[in-house]
């Protein structure tokens, strides 16, 4: 279910709906301005997504279920802080850093819930079936050997965080991409899910990952997913950058949902998705930070409208229900609600009617003055149901979950 964008002006400041993030690798979180130094070597070569992916990979090798639960126990917190109540977590680092299984498969997904429920964040939980290394089927690579499963260890371990499904929490499934997953696998999977299961997957990121789908299956990424897969409004696609006139229509109609990126889109080089046609096609859509270099959803919508701006030399150009891009922006990150799962309606937000940046504000331009105003944090609190996890623009646990970050970075920074 999608919340309505309700403004309303309240004692304590303005009241606005807290935002759902839909794309969430917590872990990398830790590793946020450490992948900024080139790392390509002249003769054409450049700095890209497959470069950076080499310091991502260092990363997980280090993680334990310790250290995965200080990095996202801190990361919820910068999100409860930022506006966002709830997170989808596409969970790939399930296995010990040789590949073998931690006694508890699942223990660090329960890292993760921990996590989440230390903070008070709505999580929906999306264990990543990661099964080969490319188009081709290759085998994994010893970097990746923690994240893979075969069919029957993946519908056992999404079973078993399932039945732990709550008010708080839902467990969906993640296919990794096309490339790491392959057709049969696909398929055996999605036959065995109840029925409105919420599914993810990474698709057409990359040119690269467009020209080998075209190379191998005959059709790019996500003609060929609408043509093999029943994919409708349980499922989320993330990034989706790379997509043909054809292809943004037939999305738009799918009523699946785009998971879109910006500033994780912006850093790695990926591209820019087409919002314009793809709001013109009735797409729905929703914002997540995906590799924690920035956990804003205010810099992720701006992020979206600066982008198509800077691509079309124009202005304005999220509009449509409305005459303003902010409130066009808040109602479709809103739309994207129905990624994570949830049916709630009582997760909000006070932005502080005091700040300067607010002075004169009214109900019909709040939403443009948050997003377009600077980069001061306005959440003065966030409250989820009748618990208040954020009061005076702080977690009310920010010191001791802070400090057990410290802890972890220490740890996983030691050489």
């Amino acid at each position: 279910m999608s919340r309505a964008l309700n403004i309303s002006r309240e004692p304590g400041g303005w009241r606005v709906p807290g935002l759902s993030n839909l794309h969430s690798h917590a872990f990398q979180r830790a590793m946020a301005g450490m992948a900024e130094r080139r790392t390509s070597t002249g003769d054409g070569a450049h700095d890209s997504f497959w470069t950076w992916r080499e310091t991502m990979y260092r990363f997980a090798a280090r993680m334990t279920p310790d250290t995965l639960h200080a990095v996202a126990a801190q990361l919820y917190a910068e999100m409860l802080e930022a506006g966002y109540t709830r997170v989808c977590e596409f969970h790939y680092v399930h296995h010990r850093p040789d590949g073998r299984a931690y006694d508890d498969p699942a223990e660090m997904s329960l890292a993760l819930v921990a996590a989440a429920r230390e903070t008070g964040i709505r999580l929906t939980l999306l264990p990543v079936l990661y099964m080969t290394g490319g188009f081709d089927g290759r085998a994994l690579s010893p970097r990746q050997a923690r994240f893979g499963h075969d069919v029957d260890a993946y519908l056992r371990l999404f079973e078993t965080l399932r039945a732990r499904d709550c008010d708080e929490l839902q467990v969906g499934v993640a296919l990794h991409s096309l490339r790491a997953v392959p057709e049969a696998a696909m398929r055996e999977v999605l036959a065995a899910l109840p029925a409105r299961t919420p599914v993810h997957i990474h698709i057409a990121e990359q040119v690269g990952e467009v020209e080998d789908c075209l190379a191998v299956r005959g059709a790019r990424p996500v003609e060929w997913l609408l043509a093999n897969a029943p994919v409708d409004a349980h499922w989320t696609l993330v990034h989706a950058t790379h997509l043909d006139a054809d292809e943004t229509v037939r999305l738009a109609r799918s009523r699946a949902t785009v998971a879109l990126c910006p500033t994780t889109e912006a850093n790695l080089g990926d591209g820019l998705f087409p919002l314009r046609a793809y709001l013109d096609a009735g797409g729905r859509w929703g914002i997540g930070s995906d590799s924690h270099i920035s956990v804003s959803p205010v810099e992720e919508l701006r992020w979206l409208e600066y982008g198509q701006r800077l691509a079309g030399r124009r202005r304005t150009v999220a509009t449509g229900a409305f005459d303003s891009v902010g409130q066009t922006l808040l109602a479709g990150a809103l739309d994207g609600d129905r990624a994570t799962g949830f049916d709630a309606d009582d997760e909000w937000l006070l932005l502080d009617a005091d700040a300067p940046v607010l002075a004169g504000a009214d109900a019909d331009d709040l939403a443009d003055r948050w997003i377009f105003s600077g980069n001061r944090p306005l959440v003065r609190e966030t409250r989820i149901g009748d618990r208040r996890l954020v009061a005076d623009g702080r977690h009310l646990q920010a010191e001791t979950i802070a400090e057990d970050y410290r802890r972890a970075m220490r740890t996983l920074l030691a050489d």
